[in-house]
Formats: structure tokens, C-alpha cells, sequence
């Protein structure tokens, strides 16, 4: 774990302490019927309201819901005391969340399913990858592997944690079992479409390399389809400033593959994109967001947005860029 990391799991223990002493004035009301579920990232909140569907057996907390970065956040005694007695918690298991270990301690529902995605994807867990050009890290511990946790930007990797929620779910609900599998059905028949409809836009593409003045959190979404890619910072990386010699090594890159534009992620500073195209020969490359699923808000959630809809105009953008 990184130091920076690590101070920021050491906050974790007054707020443990705190929680406990809140006590049950954070509990689920008593008898409502309902099963509490918590996510901590929009796409497992998003996957788990179209398994339960219409059937209104479960309240769903999304503890990023003001948009926060997964990286950056922290809970507060009140998200522990809400994970403590839930019956299901669901959480992506990487470094990130290294605080999650020592609220599950604390738990007080000894019963409660979880769902780890870093186990649900099985062995599909990717290490980071340092490529050429990319700025070191300046708080990384050598002795520990550190992973990429964007397991979720893989189409097929929601399938199999899709799959190990309705489980889940099922054990947790046997009354509803057989809607939470119908429409697991349904929806992973919308993932295997957008699935072949991004391995389409990969076999078409004229241009098969991506070049971010960013951090990059698609690995898992361009090993998927075959693609290549450059980037200024791996996708877990706290750092915010590109040296001269990344700037410089991702210019050549751009001019290398005649690459015509440079990619950023949402709510992203573009200066470090801007600086690559400055430092060129391709003075006209534009500039083009994806959108890595990492901060999507209530509000976009009341606007429309879902894991399927962010997806597909990620595949718009590539077509248009990589066409």
C-alpha cells in the first residue's frame, strides 16, 4: 500500500470508534421487510437495482453518491454504522478500499452476504502496468503487488459479478429468487450485446491505440477488445503533474502513431493533454473524454444515467476516435 494509503487507514480508527458509539441511532428501520444493500461504486449500485428490479425488496445505498473519486474517499461513522448491520455489502476489494477491512470487523450483522469483485472476476485480475512514457510513482511500495481495481470497465467481467450478486441475492430472498434471475437473464443479454458491439467497433477500427494525458483506468476495457494504449499515469495513481520527459514520450507517441487525438477522464484537468499536443507535431489533435464510472452522482442518476448508457457513449466516442 502506498504511504499516502496507508495514513489514510490509520483516520480510519477514530472513526470506527466513533460509529460505535452512534450505536444503533444509524440502523435500518426495524421491520420494514426490505433487505439494506450497500455498494460502494455506481456500477455495482447500478447492476444491483436491475437484478432487483420492480420487486421494491431492497433499499440500495450508494456511499459515492456526491460523485466522489473511489480513490479519495474515506467513510464517515455514519457510512460504517450503515455497512455494519446490512445484509448485503458490496465493494470492489483494492487498495482503495483498504479501509473495508476493519469495518467488516466491526460488523454487527454476522449473517451479511458480501460481494468482493476482486473475487468475483475470479482470476481476471490485472497487476499495474508501468508502459513507456508513464510518470513513476512517487508513494509506491515495491513490496506490495498493487492491482488495478477498474475491474468494472470490463463488460465481461459484470457478467460474472452480475452473476454472483443474484446469488447472493437469491439466498438472501428465496421468495424473489426467480425475478432476481429473470432479470439477471435479461441483463446480462444487454451485456453480451454491448460486448459484441465493442468487439465490432475493435475489428473496424483503423486506429488501435489510445494515448491519455491522464490517468488510465481502461486497461481491462482495451485488453478486452484487442487495443493498445499510452497514458501519463496508471488508473490508481495520485499523481497530478506530468514531468517534461512524460510530456515529451507521449508527444513522440502522438506524432509515432499519427494519432489525432488525446484522451482524458471525466471531471479531468486537460493541461497535461494540451502540453502533449503543444509538445507535437500534431498541433491539430483534439482532445476527448471517457468516462471511467468513478464519479457518476445522485443527480446523474435521476438524469438517466446507467452502467449500460455510460458504456455505450464510451463505444461512441472510440468509434468516432478510432475510425
Amino acid at each position: 500500500m502506498t504511504s499516502k494509503k496507508k495514513s489514510a487507514a490509520a483516520l480510519l480508527v477514530p472513526v470506527l470508534l466513533s460509529a460505535m458509539l452512534i450505536g444503533c441511532a444509524a440502523k435500518k428501520p426495524a421491520g420494514d421487510g426490505k433487505l439494506s444493500i450497500v455498494c460502494t461504486n455506481f456500477s455495482e449500485y447500478d447492476w444491483t437495482r436491475e437484478i432487483i428490479g420492480d420487486t421494491d425488496s431492497a433499499d440500495i445505498t450508494y456511499l459515492l453518491e456526491s460523485g466522489m473519486d473511489i480513490h479519495n474517499y474515506q467513510p464517515s461513522a455514519q457510512d460504517i454504522m450503515t455497512i455494519s448491520d446490512c445484509d448485503m455489502f458490496i465493494y470492489v476489494g483494492g487498495e482503495s478500499e483498504s479501509w473495508v477491512d476493519d469495518a467488516l470487523r466491526t460488523k454487527t450483522n454476522k449473517n451479511m452476504k458480501i460481494v468482493k469483485l476482486f473475487e468475483a472476476v475470479n482470476d481476471n485480475i490485472k497487476l499495474e502496468e508501468h508502459k513507456e512514457g508513464m510518470e513513476e510513482e512517487h508513494y509506491h511500495d515495491e513490496d506490495e503487488p498493487e492491482y488495478d481495481e477498474h475491474v468494472w470497465l470490463s463488460l465481461r467481467n459484470a457478467e460474472l459479478i452480475c452473476n454472483d450478486i443474484c446469488n447472493k441475492l437469491c439466498e438472501l430472498d428465496s421468495a424473489n429468487a426467480d425475478t432476481y434471475k429473470a432479470n439477471l437473464a435479461a441483463y446480462t443479454d444487454k451485456l453480451k450485446a454491448l460486448d459484441s458491439d465493442y468487439t465490432e467497433m475493435a475489428e473496424k477500427a483503423k486506429v488501435k491505440t489510445l494515448l491519455f494525458g491522464d490517468r488510465f483506468p481502461f486497461r481491462y476495457l482495451v485488453e478486452d477488445y484487442g487495443l493498445d494504449y499510452y497514458a501519463a499515469f496508471t488508473g490508481c495513481s495520485a499523481e497530478t503533474e506530468a514531468s517534461f520527459e512524460t510530456i515529451a514520450k507521449l508527444a513522440e507517441k502522438l506524432d509515432d502513431f499519427k494519432l489525432d487525438t488525446v484522451f482524458i477522464i471525466e471531471n479531468s484537468n486537460d493541461a497535461i493533454a494540451k502540453s502533449i499536443i503543444s509538445s507535437s507535431g500534431s498541433n491539430n489533435a483534439k482532445i476527448e473524454k471517457l468516462n471511467s464510472l468513478q464519479s457518476v452522482t445522485s443527480d446523474d442518476i435521476k438524469n438517466g444515467a446507467t452502467y449500460l448508457s455510460l458504456m455505450n457513449n464510451d463505444l461512441e466516442t472510440l468509434k468516432k476516435v478510432l475510425d
